[in-house]
């Protein structure tokens, strides 16, 4: 019986290998607008951070809701690696690939329009918005590299290539910071400038990518691979997934935006209050789902290659590694909340309020973490209409209704309730799932037994 116990867990040095650096890069989305609000956090005229504030929402919605290429990507490549098939790793990224790049051409063709109705949405004061706007046209010109980026470290992260992923993280962070620094601080550009050196920083992760694609594919593989990009029969199940898990990353920003335009709406200080304390939720929630990349592509490991006896122990292992992440963030900033939004802000009308609504970061995050780890698991699966219904039940029933009160009461705790219900609602309905996921892994693995 240890042997068994042992041989389910023999996972677990590529689970933390994958994860800790599956964690590091996908902070590094938040961690951009995170820097940017820092800096001009500090500036006299809290319009800029105000401003900043409004125009990160908008990106987050954008680049999150186009995060689903990567899971995707991720999902898909691990199938191939599963299976040893070179040709369809290949295909898995090049297809990806040229989506993101679609999808990027046709952001910046449209970006007006984006601007004009993202700010319509989010509700600021003019001066406000005009920093907000100044942010988004330095940041816009990021969006090839930020979607190729997404493509990449799915990519990778799928071959288990871990060191590409970690050095075009590093690259990507150290770099918006030292361009911050310059463009804010040296240089006066204020909110243009934060949006310009984060857009900077994305290509400066990308040339490292690529480089890294060009050291490490096999080349002998490329002109097959290449030859059946189009391929409509594998587009259409590539295509397929990829709607439902952006079906997932459109209900989540659009509960997100409403927050922060009902924030908007409570008035300058109650946005610029949610707004820092989501900076920190956004951190932990994406470091969270570093580690649901993880399971994501040890799931469709398993999968392909009929290992469902592991699949319970990964799910614990990733909801408590989940869970340790999500608790650090949110005692840290319940117990210390003075020096840590301290770092974000020096506005003390702003920090001597905010301390109202930490409390709600600990059920935030907690429930948070294990919905996404569970939404990783039914990915990694290839589960997409599961994780599609969960998410659209969640808006619909668990958020809207309260979102609605909140407005009319102009309650703010009633409006962090809003995500408390959204997320617990996607837990219970992916949760119920679960045993028939599990039933049907080991049913799997008894006819490949029996077959063999």
């Amino acid at each position: 019986m240890p042997d068994v116990l042992l041989s389910r867990y023999d996972f677990l040095p590529r689970f933390y290998r994958l994860a800790s650096v599956s964690v590091f890069s996908n902070m590094m989305v938040p961690l951009a607008g995170l820097v940017d609000i820092a800096f001009l956090g500090h500036l006299q005229d809290i319009r800029h951070l105000a401003g900043v504030i409004l125009g990160t929402i908008l990106f987050d919605y954008l680049y999150r809701v186009l995060k689903f290429m990567r899971s995707s990507t991720n999902t898909l490549t691990a199938y191939a690696v599963g299976l040893d098939e070179p040709k369809a790793v290949l295909l898995a990224g090049l297809r990806s690939g040229l989506i993101a790049l679609i999808v990027s051409l046709l952001i910046l063709l449209l970006q007006y329009p984006i601007q004009k109705f993202g700010f319509f949405l989010l509700s600021g004061s003019p001066d406000i918005e005009a920093s907000g706007v100044d942010y988004f046209y330095g940041r816009i010109w990021g969006a090839p590299a930020v979607l190729l980026n997404f493509v990449l470290f799915g990519w990778f992260l799928g071959r288990e290539k871990n060191g590409v992923v970690l050095l075009m993280s590093i690259v990507g962070n150290g770099s918006n910071v030292l361009l911050d620094y310059l463009m804010i601080v040296k240089w006066g550009w204020e909110s243009a400038g934060a949006g310009l050196a984060t857009a900077l920083s994305q290509y400066l992760a990308l040339i490292i990518g690529l480089i890294g694609v060009a050291l490490s594919i096999e080349w002998q593989a490329l002109p097959a691979a290449v030859s059946e990009i189009f391929d409509w029969v594998s587009l259409k199940e590539t295509f397929a997934l990829k709607s439902n898990i952006l079906i997932r990353y459109v209900s989540l920003i659009s509960a997100y935006s409403i927050f922060t335009n009902l924030s908007a709406v409570m008035g300058t200080n109650i946005l610029a209050e949610n707004g820092l304390l989501l900076q920190i939720a956004f951190l932990s929630q994406f470091a969270v789902q570093g580690v649901g990349m993880t399971i994501q592509t040890l799931t469709g490991n398993f999968k392909s290659k009929g290992n469902g006896q592991q699949m319970m122990p990964l799910l614990t292992v990733s909801m408590l590694a989940a869970l340790a992440i999500a608790l650090v963030f949110a005692f840290v900033s319940i117990i210390f909340p003075e020096q840590v939004f301290g770092l974000l802000t020096n506005h003390q009308e702003v920090n001597d309020s905010i301390t109202i609504y930490t409390i709600w970061l600990l059920p935030v995050l907690a429930i948070t973490a294990i919905a996404f780890i569970l939404e990783g698991y039914f990915i990694g699966l290839k589960e997409g209409t599961s994780l599609r219904n969960a998410v659209l039940m969640a808006f619909f029933v668990g958020f809207i209704p309260l979102a609605i009160a909140a407005w009319y009461f102009q309650n703010n705790h009633l409006l962090w309730a809003t995500i408390v219900s959204y997320m617990t609602t996607i837990m219970i309905a992916l949760a119920l799932k679960l045993p028939q996921t599990l039933n049907h892994q080991n049913l799997e693995k008894q006819k490949s037994l029996a077959n063999s």
